[in-house]
């Protein structure tokens, strides 16, 4: 059924972390999923296993203090990729300035082999006058570590009872100086350290004069090298390289161009310095990604540069390109229709300027397709509410209202992100039915968040298990609901109240989630697998291939593991469903 159907966002190898006081925490670690055209999807796990942040990172919504470490989100949309910018006489202007500097550059390629001889014989001399990389990340691992539980503690302090609670405090300010006192010798063992290991090298007369003779001999034959002559093939690419920079600053403001030429020229001089090989598709697009998306060249006319970029939403790095894709591409739909309304703007308003912002009509027919959309959305005499407040709507109403702001510029994408939780259980039913006829009839792929199981029957096709961030299992609703393969989608199909049998004890998953500030070894629900092996505790397991379709990541499923069987409880899902909703 896949290998039919169009990818419309990639997410490859993706990994999310968040600077939190002082800390990093990981909140999603190397997940790999398609998404396609016109499907439906629900990611599904406890709070906090991800699931949220995932979503948020391709609709360019994640925390200030949130950032991608690795990884791609390539969204595949033809009307965005397709880029022409103007060749006006300034344009070309900067694309001959760019062109000449990267022949110039071109010369260090000739060298580049040397170059990197010299940097590794440097990086050698420093390696011997400092710490290794191990040493000082446990340092400075133990000296976050007393600095957070400092922390800790001192914010814990201000919450005593001068009056009732003084020995406490008397504690709490004695584990103070004590952890002050630990933290400065810490401090101090790093730099003696340095300080050692700096001595030591001085000291070794044999090296300090390998060293200078090996550098003054490379440094020669560099200089010789970049002094040679590029060819008219490295001029031709180079011509080809000038025009894909332009397309790919010219779609900003003038100072915001200037700025990304520099910094494109820049990487495009360290490249050619470290001998990337430019012709190369993948290694110039990593190029070109260190500043901005790569737009490749594909033809032009006295008037206009062409050219197409594939849109790895991962190095989105401007408010304006981000525009082109949130709303107009990628939507939102969350848990409390309140947080997406302003209370002081009418209904009819907050839905035109969507419109408007995106489309660019007028407020006349802004207000023609808003009525529209209110009325495809279920909300009755749209006329007579399109000037009521938020308040003036119930929580249903909100939703929907929600809905149709999300749906204004027909995104290809709907994130619904707990669209259901706040509301009352017979409007939950309208909403899904809402959002699953209104993706017949445009055709939108739906990315649903939810804890609830009887959701993702209901509105799903794929279903996607995320736990501690990463996906533990994926496949088709039908898979996962009747074939669960990981031990974590056996406790969360266990839990259903729906399966649960008359004077039994409701099942619940015994333990917590890992912290995702600490490096997690083996499998993460491990700790809480009551069928953990020993690998479990110390390696990570691949993915395995359950069908064509469906996958999971345990150890299980290895041909070497025991044959474990799913709990009897979740054994004939669909009976039970059957009998406990007397359908």
């Amino acid at each position: 059924m896949e290998e039919n159907r169009k990818v419309l966002l990639s997410i490859q190898d993706l990994t999310v972390k968040f600077r939190v006081r002082g800390r990093i925490l990981t909140a999603i670690r190397n997940v790999s999923l398609d998404i396609y055209e016109n499907e439906s999807i629900a990611i599904v796990g406890e709070s906090g296993s991800g699931k949220s942040v995932l979503t948020k990172t391709f609709a360019g919504m994640t925390d200030s203090n949130g950032f991608i470490e690795h990884g791609k989100l390539l969204f595949d949309d033809p009307e965005l990729a397709e880029t022409y910018v103007n060749l006006t006489a300034g344009a070309r202007s900067m694309i001959d300035r760019t062109q000449a500097k990267l022949n110039d550059y071109s010369r260090l390629e000739l060298g580049a082999d040397t170059y990197r001889q010299i940097t590794e014989l440097e990086a050698e001399k420093k390696r011997r006058a400092s710490l290794t990389d191990e040493e000082r990340d446990a340092i400075e691992g133990e000296l976050q570590d007393l600095k957070f539980k400092r922390t800790n503690l001192f914010n814990e302090k201000q919450t005593y009872d001068p009056k009732t609670e003084k020995d406490r405090i008397r504690a709490a300010s004695q584990k103070l100086k004590e952890y002050d006192a630990q933290i400065k010798i810490l401090e101090g063992k790093e730099a003696a350290e340095q300080k050692k290991r700096q001595e030591e090298a001085a000291r070794d007369t044999a090296f300090i004069e390998r060293y200078n003779k090996q550098m003054a001999e490379l440094k020669a034959k560099y200089d010789k090298q970049i002094a040679g002559q590029i060819t008219e093939q490295t001029k031709k690419r180079n011509e080809i390289l000038a025009k894909e920079i332009y397309l790919s600053v010219g779609r900003y403001g003038l100072n915001i161009r200037l700025q990304l030429l520099h910094g494109l020229q820049k990487a495009m001089k360290k490249a050619m310095l470290m001998g990337v090989d430019l012709d190369n598709e993948d290694q110039r697009n990593a190029v070109f990604d260190t500043v901005a998306f790569r737009v490749r060249y594909l033809d032009e006319t006295p008037e206009k540069l062409h050219g197409t970029c594939v849109l790895n939403l991962a190095n989105v790095k401007y408010d304006k390109d981000w525009n082109q894709v949130r709303g107009r591409r990628i939507a939102t739909v969350f848990q409390d229709p309140m947080t997406s309304l302003n209370p002081i703007i009418t209904i009819g308003k907050q839905i035109t300027s969507t419109i408007i912002k995106h489309q660019g009509c007028s407020e006349v027919e802004a207000r023609s397709r808003a009525l529209e959309l209110m009325r495809k959305v279920g909300i009755p005499h749209a006329e007579a509410r399109f000037d009521d407040y938020p308040f003036q709507y119930s929580g249903g109403m909100r939703q929907r209202i929600v809905i149709a702001i999300a749906l204004s510029c027909q995104p290809k994408i709907l994130i619904c992100d707990e669209p259901t939780t706040a509301l009352d259980v017979t409007i939950q039913a309208q909403i899904l039915k809402l959002i699953k006829d209104l993706q017949k009839e445009f055709g939108f792929t739906i990315v649903f968040i939810t804890h609830d199981l009887g959701v993702v029957a209901n509105i799903a096709e794929r279903v996607a298990v995320l736990y501690a961030g990463q996906i533990v299992e994926l496949g088709t609703v039908e898979e996962v609901f009747y074939d669960p393969r990981h031990p974590y989608t056996w406790a969360l199909l266990s839990s259903l109240p729906q399966l649960a049998e008359r004077n039994t004890t409701l099942y619940s998953i015994t333990g917590t989630p890992p912290s995702l500030y600490n490096a997690i070894v083996g499998d993460a629900f491990a700790p809480r697998n009551p069928y953990c092996m020993k690998i479990d505790t110390l390696e990570e397991p691949p993915m395995f291939q359950v069908s064509p379709t469906h996958f999971a990541k345990t150890w299980l499923l290895d041909p070497r593991a025991p044959k474990v069987e799913k709990p009897e409880g979740i054994h004939d899902i669909h009976a039970k469903l059957m009998k406990a909703f007397n359908i």
